[in-house]
């Protein structure tokens, strides 16, 4: 048991706390939603999420793979409602005494913003991180509605930090955000319609990235039709497939660490929350 999580449920597959390998993976769960600017509920997407797993056979038959990747549920982290720069401290103390553990954190969301706890605590680690960001939205924004520390600004958060980004998915954005990308020379960009008619292109750029990664994926990156119950649906989004063959390249990759957030549901069998716990148990089954 991690110093700031409970446990609520476990990830299908998950081993127990009690012998923990090295070089391994750990679930934790951010059930946080305070900067939610359209429909909320994402708090209630680990839970959710975990429940959808027990859906799975541990054989993947798509990869034609047994899931046998040792990782670990450690729960939900304590967040801080309505504090959103607390929960992110939260967040990166509970990654950190993942990292002293030689343990690779995958964070279950919860609003977006989540990942700037997770990307700071790594970039401590490692002198140079990449995030792969699949997303609707460029999440850029310096700050919103006032605030710095938000679902709409974790981007800008996490170049901050000194990360190069790379944005697949993307079809909204400010007209500051795109003229912020074009003003700096590490953010890659694949929109939706690139990933649709150019998958070769995106799977070349990859491919060929060096050193660690970190995947952040936000569920609005699919499509509504694929996944509705998300903070901020946008349509002509992404499909399973693409993100079958962008997971499948990545993790022949140096990957240190993975986000799937922005579940929001308070369902059980949600159609978001069966998609979401499908990303973390291919990951978990492509990575070994």
């Amino acid at each position: 048991m991690l110093l700031n999580t409970y446990e609520p449920w476990k990830f299908a597959f998950s081993q127990e706390n009690e012998d923990i390998k090295e070089n391994s993976f750990g679930i934790i769960g951010v059930p946080f939603d305070s900067t939610t600017s359209y429909h909320s509920g994402s708090r209630l997407g680990p839970i959710v999420v975990r429940e959808a797993s027990f859906g799975f056979e541990k054989y993947n038959t798509i990869f034609n793979k047994d899931l046998t990747t040792a990782f670990y549920d450690f729960g939900d982290v304590n967040v801080v409602p309505g504090n959103c720069e607390k929960t992110c401290n939260i967040v990166e103390d509970t990654v950190k005494e993942l990292l002293d553990l030689e343990i690779k954190p995958i964070i279950i969301g919860g609003e977006h913003s989540a990942s700037i706890g997770a990307v700071k605590a790594l970039t401590e680690k490692y002198e140079k991180l990449t995030v792969i960001h699949l997303d609707a939205h460029r999440d850029l924004a310096f700050k919103f509605v006032g605030e710095k520390y938000s679902h709409a600004t974790v981007m800008r958060r996490v170049h901050e930090l000194g990360a190069d980004l790379v944005q697949i998915g993307i079809r909204s954005a400010s007209k500051d955000e795109e003229e912020f990308v074009k003003s700096t020379y590490n953010i890659q960009t694949f929109k939706s319609r690139d990933v649709k008619k150019h998958m070769d292109a995106v799977e070349y750029y990859l491919v060929n990235i060096e050193g660690p990664i970190y995947i952040s994926i936000d569920m609005d990156v699919f499509d509504p039709a694929i996944a509705p119950s998300v903070g901020n649906p946008t349509p002509n989004g992404l499909y399973v497939s693409h993100l079958e063959t962008i997971l499948e390249t990545l993790c022949h990759k140096n990957v240190v660490g993975l986000d799937v957030v922005e579940t929001a549901s308070d369902r059980l069998g949600d159609n978001t929350a069966v998609v979401a716990a499908k990303i973390i148990y291919d990951f978990l089954t492509l990575i070994d």
